[in-house]
């Protein structure tokens, strides 16, 4: 059966950078536009060339592409000038990229009060700047900005704006849902009367989030016949984001109803990369990644029921839609008080412990997390102390470094200055050292007085050398003068690899010494360090 091909466009380096605190720089850019290359997506709009130094610059880069195409972005022709003559439309000509995608009005409302020009004009507009560049020899679309909105508003006027492109050579007609106010229902009915003006295999869909429809409306599009999907990595984009590409491409390859009628330019074994993909943008943007997107996040194919665990390990398609492996993601079975011994089971397999299925140390194991999380602790998301937890009670984890004292204090100078400092005793083979640092703060100080002091801890610094806090929280379990504190880290090495540890206690600075030892623990265990004589 022959399948209809989809294409592919990621615009997360132009409407990506649209959202709140995002700033990309050339390198960023550089990086992003590599992954999605690798990938396998059919386009990269790599920003608006003229609009900032950094999009200028970064076009200016001649970045070399093995499977997509690189796209500039801009807006038709301004009234009143002809499109030779119009500088936004120079600046992306001088891009030399093989492809441009124009913006342009198709909702009369905002002709008449944006634009503030008369609807001829704004027809002229898009047909002349189509015609520039359809002479040039661009693959040239037409991103038709609020479609939906002005199609329900002059249905006849903003067909008429897009016949404007099409009739002049466009490639692509894109349909943009611009504010995200469109339901999936509304998509189909409108797209579906758009194909008896413009062919399915010319038309796209451009999504916003703003209702949390995004992917159901790119998805609804393509069944009532577009051809291109735009979208970004993690759905990154202003206000609510943009349609999420890391759930549209693995649903076109992996669900029945879409792998068995379309394809797309991407390699099935690249599908495995979207994991990756995905936390690399995190990663870019010094951000800590959202574990409950679909298909990748952390938390896509996590199991906390005890019950739902078992219903997995007898197959896993009971509460798996897909093998997680297939977009490169991992199961994750969770130990919680809602835990069962399957959970425990599960995890213990899944951390490599060897133990035998009537093991009376799984159900004290078992007893021992219920009772800790009873007092406040969650191994929900601390996987470090939880496998040193199970290390030690089934007896596989070696002692390494003992801290036997500590002192902590906190005060102000004459100059106003708060300083933090920190005495710790430590304990490395029959022998005390004695560690002192200073910090931003009680727990920097505590940090920096054992890890800026490592090379007083012989066989053990050079495994701790590399080792980084990355994340520091603090959650107060209960109100009232005895507060019981939950501190959780998160740590990094330079083999890039994250572990979260937990630590519990009614004084905030023994809480975020537990989660801290455990953290250093956890290093010292997984790089294979000696144990303590």
């Amino acid at each position: 059966m022959t399948k209809d091909k989809i294409f592919i466009f990621d615009t997360t380096l132009r409407d990506g950078a649209q959202t709140q605190g995002v700033d990309f720089s050339i390198d960023d850019k550089i990086k992003i536009a590599h992954a999605l290359d690798s990938l396998g997506v059919d386009y990269i709009e790599g920003g608006w060339p003229g609009a900032n130094p950094t999009d200028t610059e970064f076009f200016q880069k001649k970045i070399k592409l093995n499977n997509s195409i690189m796209t500039a972005f801009g807006m038709t022709k301004k009234a009143g000038r002809s499109a030779e003559n119009d500088p936004g439309l120079s600046s992306i000509l001088n891009s030399n990229t093989p492809s441009v995608c124009l913006v342009g009005k198709s909702w009369d409302f905002h002709v008449d009060v944006a634009l503030g020009i008369s609807k001829e004009e704004n027809l002229e507009n898009i047909s002349e700047s189509t015609k520039l560049f359809v002479k040039e020899k661009k693959e040239f679309m037409f991103d038709a900005e609020h479609f939906f909105d002005g199609f329900k508003h002059n249905k006849e006027y903003s067909l008429s704006c897009i016949k404007s492109a099409y009739d002049n050579g466009a490639r692509w007609i894109v349909l943009c849902d611009t504010n995200g106010g469109t339901l999936p229902h509304e998509v189909s009915e409108i797209v579906d009367e758009v194909s008896k003006t413009v062919p399915g295999k010319n038309l796209g869909i451009h999504a916003h989030n703003d209702t949390g429809n995004a992917v159901a409306n790119s998805l609804a599009a393509v069944i009532s016949g577009v051809r291109h999907v735009q979208g970004t990595i993690n759905g990154l984009g202003e206000r609510c984001g943009n349609a999420n590409l890391m759930s549209i491409i693995p649903t076109f390859h992996l669900k029945e109803t879409f792998r068995n009628n379309f394809k797309t330019s991407i390699d099935e074994a690249n599908i495995k990369q979207l994991t990756q993909c995905s936390r690399l943008l995190d990663e870019i943007l010094n951000r800590k990644p959202n574990k409950h997107l679909p298909y990748v996040g952390a938390a896509a194919f996590s199991h906390k029921g005890g019950l739902h665990v078992s219903a997995v390990q007898k197959d896993p398609k009971t509460y798996e839609h897909i093998k997680p492996e297939l977009v490169g993601n991992v199961r994750n079975i969770v130990v919680s008080d809602q835990s069962g011994k399957s959970n425990i089971v599960s995890r213990l397999e899944a951390i490599g412990i060897n133990f035998k299925p009537n093991d009376p140390k799984i159900k004290k194991l078992l007893e021992e997390v219920k009772d800790r999380e009873f007092i406040g602790y969650s191994y929900d998301g601390a996987d470090a102390s939880f496998e040193l937890l199970a290390r030690r009670i089934m007896g596989e984890i070696p002692r390494f470094i003992s801290i036997n004292e500590y002192d902590v204090s906190v005060k102000k100078n004459k100059s106003g200055n708060i300083i933090s400092s920190a005495k710790a005793q430590l304990e490395v083979d029959k022998k005390i050292i004695l560690c002192e640092g200073e910090g931003n703060g009680p727990v920097h100080a505590l940090d920096n007085a054992i890890r800026n002091n490592v090379d007083k801890l012989a066989k053990y610094s050079q495994y701790l050398k590399d080792l980084k806090l990355v994340d520091y929280k603090v959650r107060i379990l209960n109100t009232g003068t005895e507060a019981v504190t939950r501190v959780s880290i998160e740590s990094t090495d330079s083999k890039g690899k994250n572990w979260f540890t937990i630590g519990v206690s009614p004084n905030i600075i023994d809480a975020s010494f537990k989660a801290l030892i455990d953290s250093l623990d956890y290093k010292l265990f997984k790089d294979n360090a000696p144990a303590s004589l």
